[in-house]
């Protein structure tokens, strides 16, 4: 998972993908016969087929963060959100600034001390937080401009069976790419793998490159909701931590292709590869972007499990990555055999 961990650890806020978009660069080149890198700053391999049918893969490569917006007289910043962070799990917690140079600050808040009753009933607000970087002001305007992006401070930890930290979001979806275009043995099908940027914006990047691959099959691999939770019902639970692969269905702006669900839960069963059915009442992924580009392509979204998404800590079980891949490596193998009609 060593790979995993570098790609989480670096940092790729939408918009601001320069240095993870580094290390996609070098990953990928070795697994592809060509690489370029678009205009919007997507990330798009071509790796070779015998026959002329073109697969798109798409993994987003930004991740959720904030962008600095204000500096106080006293040296405090005050930021905006880039994505959709829940403001609960923030507070007390230790950020990066990618200024002049990284400088590590803390989310403040109002002290609890200080709260009335009537302040604590009231949920957390991102407009009353703000950073302390532990700098004199003149220090901070040194270093610190508007527009300066922010990354959690936060390093992979292995937690029983899974993973915990941030950024998984999709960064577990560029490794399950990376790691089944490694593994495969033979592709008939030209497959386009792309990193792609501003997914957590509106799926921007995975417009843009959809344009110019115009793919006859796009497959996103991006997280889904595992909501086995205490307190959560059971048929509320999207998918559940450990239980294999999810093969998506529907999501608020995709509904997939039928016959790539029923092609992958073939390929699952004849391969023995756990997975479980995703119907995602609210979201979506870049195949909502590949799906609607020109005159349409068919789709499916293969998903990894994920706890605690767009908090401050994600989790993912290994053995869900596991399959992932080897479901991803088959599919790839076989996508010829894919039957649309």
């Amino acid at each position: 998972m060593e790979l995993l961990r570098r790609l989480c650890s670096t940092p790729g806020v939408s918009g601001r993908e320069e240095r993870i978009r580094e290390l996609i660069v070098k990953e990928m080149t070795p697994l592809v016969d060509k690489l370029e890198v678009d205009t919007l700053g997507n990330v798009i391999g071509f790796k070779r087929g015998t026959l002329r049918k073109k697969v798109m893969l798409s993994a987003h490569m930004d991740e959720i963060g904030f962008i600095v917006n204000y500096i106080e007289e006293e040296g405090f910043i005050r930021f905006l959100p880039v994505g959709g962070f829940d403001p609960r799990t923030l507070l007390a917690q230790r950020v990066v600034i990618h200024g002049r140079e990284d400088v590590i600050g803390i989310i403040g808040s109002k002290p609890v001390h200080l709260l009335t009753e009537e302040d604590k009933k009231k949920p957390v607000r991102m407009e009353e937080l703000f950073i302390d970087v532990g700098l004199p002001p003149e220090r901070v305007k040194g270093l610190v401009r508007i527009g300066d992006p922010i990354t959690l401070e936060r390093e992979l930890k292995e937690v029983g069976d899974t993973l915990n930290g941030k950024g998984l979001d999709d960064r577990i979806g560029v490794y399950v790419m990376l790691e089944a275009l490694r593994r495969l043995k033979e592709n008939k099908v030209d497959i386009y793998p792309v990193a792609t940027v501003q997914e957590e914006v509106g799926v921007r990047g995975a417009s843009v490159s959809t344009y110019g691959i115009e793919p006859d099959i796009g497959v996103a691999i991006d997280i889904t909701i595992a909501s086995d939770l205490p307190q959560i019902e059971k048929h509320q639970q999207i998918t559940r931590l450990g239980k294999g692969v999810a093969i998506k269905v529907m999501d608020s702006y995709t509904i997939s292709h039928p016959n790539l669900v029923a092609f992958l839960q073939r390929i699952a069963e004849e391969e023995k590869i756990p997975y479980q059915m995703e119907v995602l009442p609210r979201g979506g992924t870049d195949a909502a972007a590949i799906q609607r580009t020109k005159t349409g392509v068919p789709v499916a979204t293969i998903s990894i499990p994920l706890r605690y998404a767009h908090s401050s800590v994600e989790m993912a079980h290994r053995g869900d990555i596991e399959n992932s891949v080897s479901l991803l490596t088959s599919f790839l193998e076989r996508a010829h055999q894919a039957e649309l009609k």
